[in-house]
Formats: C-alpha cells, structure tokens, sequence
C-alpha cells in the first residue's frame, strides 16, 4: 500500500478517469484548432502543400463546401494528393463520373491511392479489364487496398494464383481481411491435400508422404495468418484459431481467442466458448454466452440452451428454445423436438417434428422417424427412411436397415447393410458380418470381423473371438499341483474380457479355465457370478466343485437351481444325493426330470436309476 501510495504522490502512476480523457479531447481539439490556423495562414501565402492539406483536413471533418474550393486549387497547381481527395470527395457527392477523371489525373501522375480508387469505380461499373489494370498498378506500388481489392477481383475471376498472391502481399503489409482470407485459402489446400491421396500406381505412398508433408505445412501456414488476422481485430480470424487451438486440446488459449471473437460480437464464438466452458464443468457461464449467442440468431447455441433445460426438467423453455434454433435455420431444433416429444410420450408430435428435420435432410431425424414408424408396425413406411438416413452416411441406420433384412430372412441385403456400417465402426454391425463369415466357413475373416467389434466392446464377439481361437491351440498337458500356473493364452484374455463385462458363457468358460490350472477360489468366483446371473451351467458347475470340496449341501441349492431352469444333469445329480440319503421318493421325481430333460446319455443313465428307485420303492 505505501509503494502505491507514493506512486500516487509523485504523480507517476497515471490514473485513468473520465476528467482526464475529456482533457485530452479538448487538447486534441485546440491543437486542431491551431493546426488549422497555421494551414489557413499558409495558404494565404500561396502554400499549395498547405492549400492540400487544409482541404483533406476539411472532407475528413464532413466540410465539402469549404474543403471543395481549396482541393481543387490545389489540383490546378499539381498536387497529385488534391486530385485524388477532390474525387473522393465528388464520389461521396454522387458524381462518380466526374469524381474517376480526377482520380485518373492523380494515378496517371503516381498517386497508388488514386489508382485504387479508379480500380474500385471501373469494377462498380464493370469493367474489369480496367479495373484489373488500375488495381494492379495501385499494387504494384505497394498499396494494401490496392493489393487486396486486386486479389479479390482475381479469386472472382477464377484465377487462384494470382488471387493468393496479392492477397499475401495485403496480408503482408498488415491488411487484417486479407490475413483472414489468405487463412482460409491455405485451409482449403490443406483439406484438397488430404483428400486427394487416393492414387494408384506405385508410387502411392511416396505420394501420399508428400501430400501429407504439403497438408502440414499448409495448415502451419493457416494457422499463423489467423494468428495474425486474430490479433488485428479479426473476430471470425480468432474464432477460427480458436477451433484450431481446441482441435489440438490447447483449451486455455483456444478460450482465450474464443473469448475475443465473442466480445466482438461473433454469435458461433460465443457458442463455442459455451461449449468450452460446459466441457469445464462451468455450465452456469456456458449458460450465459449460448443465451448471447442464441439472441444473436446461433441456432446451435439455441440447441445447446434447450437441451441443457431439458436435462433440467424444464421442457416447456427447453422446447422453447428448440423451435428458435429451428427459426433460426437449424434443422437440429426439430429433431430434438421430436427426441423431447418421443420422450414424453407425445408420439404424434415427436413423428412431425422427425418428419420436419428428415425431409430437411436431417439424417439422424429420418433414422429416428423409421423406428418410430417400425415401432408403429409400418415396416413399409419405415424403409425409404432407413435408407435415405444410410444413404446419407447414417452408420445406425445402415445397422438397423440390416437388421430389417435379416427379419425378412434376406441374408444377402441384411449381410450388406451389416458390412457397411461395420466400415463405419459400428459394433454390433461387425459382430453380425463376424458371425456371418462364421457360418460361411470363412473363418479367417470372421476373426477380422469379430476383433473389430470385440475392441469396440462387444462382450458377444469377445466371446465368439475367443472360442475361434480357442479351437486352434493345441490341447494344453495337465496341470500338476505345486506346478507354476501357465501364462494366459489370448482366447483366455478374450474370454475374461467377455466375462468381465458381464457374459455367462465367458464366465463359465473362465470358471473352468481356472478349475483347470487348479485354481479352485478364481472357479468358484466365476461360476457363481455366472449362476447368479441365471447361468444354468454356472450353477451345475459351482455345484460340482462345492461337492469335490465337501459342501454338498451348499452344492445342492445350485443343483436344484440349474435343474429348476432345464439342466439334465444337475437333475440327475439330484437324484443321485436323494437316492443315497434314501429320499427315494424325491429321488424318482428327479430322475424323471432328468429324463425328459436329456441329453441321451443323461436320459439312459436316469432312466435306470428311476427304475432302480421305483423297484425299491414297491419292494
């Protein structure tokens, strides 16, 4: 406090204040005041420089009469600076034509603000070929509108080199627009590098490295232009440097740009800065910049407002919200109209709103519409949806279209459809076409198929992955106690990887691929999370290992429970307890169930200890 203090004392520490800016406007005008004074006398004295200046001074302050007179004195003396104000002030004047012949006057005599100028007026007219002379001229002396105005009449004209070449010579001598669309010209190279790898010959991926190396640099390039455009005052150059910043997860500083662009008044900033801040956690401040986005027309932003007082419970300004995006031109509105009709139930409504955004071209609203309407049993009505969603890059309603084949029995259609959205990533789209290939004997590709959609989750193709392998290994020797276990072989990984999420038969499977090493704790846990889950097999075979360790009747529930649910062999187990505890009875009853239940072998052996039971019974 006391170093500022003395700061304030001695006057050094400049305080801002309304006083002292309104003292600085008044000296700015009195020495403007004064200036004038200095030109006025100046001129008296036949100063043409001065009769110029006076002149300028006066069309900068809106005084044409009083700057008309002294420019054109100044003209008739020579002054190449005169003649082109002189136009500029005609032109503003609305005497255009007379407003070019002085500029041509002062360009033919070197003036690049002049030639500018005519450039600007034969084009209003135009005529471009004059334009594209007086524009070049301005340029070549080094003048930035003259630079730019010539790049933007060359990219209307289709001629691309010669656009970016003026417009980075504008950009270079600190013109901001020409900083922002010199940006976007090296953006659009990046993305046509990217795209067009797609050569043949042998020399592809040599090429390729190029592109790529090409790609880089353009987007390098991109990136400091809109850096530059960016720190001018550029709103939309620091909205895109922003993307490019999130892109690359440099949120502080992508905020940072996002939050300039924003307070200039641009509304996808202001969304984007939202959604940063959501990102966050801060959905209270992202809340207040998709509200100013929103009210500027940001149909996104307006989205982003319904669906968050959607999750509130707040449908009524949730849907409110949504039917602005949809004013606004965003398609997104009435899908999520539809998503918070279907929700509440409110089926007719949600079908309009699905029908809006899909005849839009929403595809994920057409995909939304058909299950809809499947579920509504208008499997007719429900296909062109379908296929208008797929068509449009829709990777579920690729899924589902295969789906809707394979419920005709139209193997060859639902394999297509299954096979494009597994292109795509869909999960469940590659474990069908795995499954498939299974069936066709094929199965090399169906090991292809099935890690696809293992990897992305699947606890079914982490299964069938690993039943495929498992078949291949060799038959592992037997494990001897007091033997060091065997390392997991991969279809025993992908088995506990099915399991952990969930699967029976993985679990069973990874019951006995412990039992098998000895591992009776890790058996026990498997199998009982199987037959908890309602796995007849894992509750037959925790019974069994409950009995080899002396918990028979422990071991019995779990028997019962797997007999219950249609395991002949658990029966039979059963019956097998009740005959040698003498439950004769109850023994009979069991075996029959074995018998009905099966298989053979289980049958045959249950159907003599039912006659044996029956046979002590009537003795």
């Amino acid at each position: 406090m006391g170093d500022m203090a003395n700061l304030f004392g001695t006057g050094r520490f400049a305080q801002p204040s309304g006083q002292e800016e309104a003292t600085d406007e008044a000296q700015e005008a009195a020495d403007e005041a004064a200036e004038e004074v200095r030109l006025r006398l100046a001129v008296d004295a036949g100063d043409v420089e001065a009769t110029s200046v006076l002149g300028a001074m006066l069309l900068r302050r809106g005084d044409f009469d009083g700057a008309e007179s002294h420019l054109r004195a100044a003209t008739a003396a020579g002054d190449r600076a005169a003649a082109n104000n002189l136009g500029v002030l005609l032109h503003q004047r609305g005497y255009a034509d007379e407003a070019a012949g002085w500029w041509r006057i002062a360009a033919v005599a070197g003036s690049a603000a002049a030639a500018h100028a005519l450039g600007r007026h034969f084009r209003e007219r135009g005529d471009e070929p004059a334009a594209e002379y007086w524009l070049c001229q301005s340029a070549e002396q080094g003048h930035v509108l003259g630079a730019y105005a010539l790049a933007d009449l060359l990219e209307h004209r289709g001629d691309d080199t010669g656009a970016e070449r003026w417009m980075r010579a504008a950009a270079e001598r600190g013109h901001r627009e020409a900083a922002y669309r010199l940006a976007r010209t090296l953006d659009r190279h990046a993305g046509q590098d990217r795209g067009g790898q797609d050569r043949g010959g042998q020399d592809r991926a040599g090429q390729d490295r190029g592109d790529d190396k090409a790609a880089a640099l353009a987007a390098d390039e991109a990136e400091q232009w809109y850096r530059q455009a960016a720190a001018r005052g550029h709103r939309r150059g620091a909205l895109h440097l922003g993307t490019i910043l999130e892109k690359r997860g440099e949120l502080k500083e992508a905020g940072r740009w996002y939050l300039t662009s924003a307070k200039d008044g641009e509304a996808r900033a202001a969304c984007a800065l939202g959604f940063l801040l959501r990102d966050a956690g801060d959905t209270e401040s992202a809340a207040v910049w998709w509200l100013r986005a929103a009210q500027d027309g940001d149909g996104n932003a307006a989205n982003a407002l319904g669906a968050l007082h959607a999750e509130r419970g707040e449908t009524q300004t949730a849907e409110r919200w949504y039917r602005a995006a949809m004013d606004a031109g965003d398609d997104n509105g009435a899908y999520n109209l539809g998503l918070l009709c279907a929700e509440q139930g409110r089926t007719t409504q949600a079908e309009q709103w699905y029908r809006r955004a899909a005849y839009a071209g929403h595809r994920e609203a057409s995909n939304a519409l058909a299950i809809l309407l499947l579920r509504a049993g208008d499997e007719t009505g429900a296909e062109p949806w379908f296929s208008k969603a797929a068509e449009a890059g829709s990777v579920d309603a690729a899924f589902n279209l295969g789906i809707l084949h394979a419920g005709r029995s139209e193997e060859r259609a639902a394999l297509r459809w299954y096979e494009r959205a597994a292109a795509a990533g869909h999960t469940e789209a590659a474990l069908q076409v795995g499954m498939a290939r299974l069936r066709a004997g094929d199965e090399r590709e169906a090991e292809r198929f099935l890690r696809c959609a293992a990897g992305g989750g699947s606890a079914e193709a982490a299964y069938r992955l690993a039943t495929v392998l498992d078949a291949r290994r060799p038959p592992e020797p037997a494990h001897e106690l007091g033997e060091p276990a065997q390392e997991k072989s991969e279809c025993e990984e992908w088995y506990e990887r099915a399991a952990s999420q969930g699967h029976r038969r993985a679990q069973v499977r990874v019951g006995m691929l412990a039992a098998a090493r000895g591992d009776v704790v890790e058996a026990a846990r498997w199998y009982r999370e199987a037959a908890e889950a309602g796995s007849r097999n894992g509750a037959f075979n925790l019974g069994l290992l409950l009995a080899r360790e002396g918990s028979e009747p422990e071991a019995v529930v779990w028997w019962r429970r797997a007999a219950d649910a249609g395991h002949g062999r658990a029966a039979l187990r059963l019956a097998l307890v009740c005959a040698r505890r003498g439950e004769l009875a109850e023994g009979q009853r069991w075996a029959d169930l074995a018998v009905s239940l099966g298989p053979r072998e289980v049958g045959e052996r249950a159907a003599r200890l039912r006659d044996a039971l029956r046979q002590e019974l009537s003795a």
